[in-house]
């Protein structure tokens, strides 16, 4: 666990926007050294300016995480500047939805690529950076936060691409926690699991790469994209009180992070469901109209 971060250095994938920008603003107002990682450019410039004015050293990488070699040049440079990083905050993601057989390979290469390689490549680079450290040093903390999503313990649908991603993503962190608890006691893990919090992800398809084409939305996409974005426009937890979650979890060593703990409901349901070998609960249970809905314009010629 991390208590004092003046003087630490944090690194932060898609630091341009949500989690990553507000998790950034706390990082420089408790005086941490900041990198900041995104792969658009104009949002990136603007984090960095805004952590360099608030006093905060700052080193900007544009750069795609799904790629090994991006991510790779970007750890030597970090290195080289500031050491081992203290925090490592796995976050940039990308979403995508509609039904799970009309996502098209480039859907899944994208999806898994950021959301999956991307905290991959974070976890195996710094990972024994920190380690290295912390064999140096008895007092050096360390920390790894990487950002799942409660759809990495739940299963809804017409999210089948960015549902099998965060699932991923927690069984990454699981078996990181763990295998970090096997050779040292001084670098921690945490997922970070959010509900519904308005943090620019439903915008993300502006980043997807270019060789990796635009298609056209097929109909269950363009119904999970307006249901995701209602839901996510009518949330009540902002990025910025996620983020102060995330530096107090990494203060008191908590694993799980949640956004909504009253989600947890569902995860307990589905939890039962597997324990008792029964099908899957209708998700919708709750709030039938909403099951409805779907099912209705996604029968509907």
């Amino acid at each position: 666990m991390i208590t004092d971060f003046k003087g630490k250095t944090a690194v932060l994938t898609g630091a341009g926007s949500g989690f990553g920008l507000e998790c950034a603003r706390i990082g420089a107002k408790l005086g941490m050294n900041l990198v900041l990682v995104d792969v658009q450019q104009d949002a990136l410039d603007a984090a960095r300016q805004e952590m360099e004015a608030a006093g905060a050293q700052a080193l900007a990488f544009k750069l795609d995480v799904s790629s090994a070699d991006q991510m790779e040049a970007m750890g030597q440079a970090v290195f080289k500047r500031f050491g081992a990083p203290h925090l490592v905050f796995n976050n940039a993601g990308v979403g995508s939805g509609g039904l799970i057989w009309e996502n098209s390979l480039k859907d899944w290469e994208w999806v898994m690529g950021v959301n999956v390689m991307g905290v991959v490549h974070g976890v195996r680079i710094f990972t024994p950076m920190m380690l290295e450290a912390a064999k140096k040093d008895p007092s050096w903390k360390g920390h790894i936060v990487n950002t799942a999503s409660m759809a990495g313990l739940l299963n809804p649908p017409n999210m089948g691409v960015y549902n099998v991603s965060k699932h991923a993503v927690v069984s990454l962190s699981e078996t990181l926690y763990q295998d970090l608890s096997l050779v040292t006691d001084q670098v921690g893990a945490s997922v970070l699991c959010p509900f519904f919090v308005a943090t620019g992800i439903g915008m993300s398809h502006r980043n997807r790469p270019a060789e990796l084409g635009a298609e056209k939305a097929t109909k269950s996409q363009k119904i999970q994209q307006a249901m995701a974005g209602k839901a996510v426009d009518s949330g009540k937890v902002s990025a910025a009180n996620v983020a102060q979650l995330v530096f107090d979890a990494v203060a008191s060593n908590q694993f799980y992070i949640y956004s909504h703990p009253k989600a947890i409901k569902s995860v307990q349901t589905r939890m039962e469901d597997v324990l008792l070998a029964r099908n899957p609960t209708d998700p919708f249970a709750d709030k039938p109209e909403i099951g409805q809905q779907l099912r209705a314009a996604l029968r509907a010629d």
